[in-house]
């Protein structure tokens, strides 16, 4: 992994959870478990849309065109303005990262993070995070 500036640039999507790990720090919540989505096609590269405020993310497959609403953003979905996600390069599509902070001495999530990785230009940074009181954390990680 790269440092240009303020950005990160990593060679995969492995990296993400670094980025993720180091951005949540200085947002007091850190992140200590992590998924990657993958779609029942097998495709594990998506566009992006999200709504920090409401507390959603949905991704659409860019091999299958699927789309999946992530986490529990189903529940919140119908007040959600959600807004398409672009690189800085430009490209729309990403390998994506979850990870999530959880309340001390508790499976119970706090804090989610939503990280991802360009493929074309390997920029790879946090693109939305926001409060979320899930009970539960590997039930919300299996969502994603």
């Amino acid at each position: 992994m790269r440092r240009r500036g303020k950005h990160f640039y990593a060679d995969s999507t492995e990296d993400t959870p670094e980025v993720i790990r180091r951005y949540s720090k200085s947002n007091g919540y850190e992140a200590t478990l992590f998924a990657v989505p993958v779609c029942s096609c097998g495709g594990r590269t998506f566009r992006l849309r999200l709504d920090e405020d409401a507390g959603v993310a949905v991704r659409t497959c860019a091999n299958c065109e699927s789309v999946h609403t992530m986490g529990d953003g189903d529940e919140y979905i119908a007040d959600a303005n959600l807004q398409e996600c672009a690189c800085l390069c430009g490209g729309e599509i990403f390998g994506l990262t979850v990870g999530v902070a959880l309340y001390a001495d508790s499976a119970d999530v706090r804090w989610l993070y939503v990280g991802c990785h360009c493929p074309v230009c390997r920029l790879t940074a946090v693109y939305g995070d926001w409060k979320n009181e899930f009970i539960g954390y590997s039930a919300l990680l299996a969502r994603v």
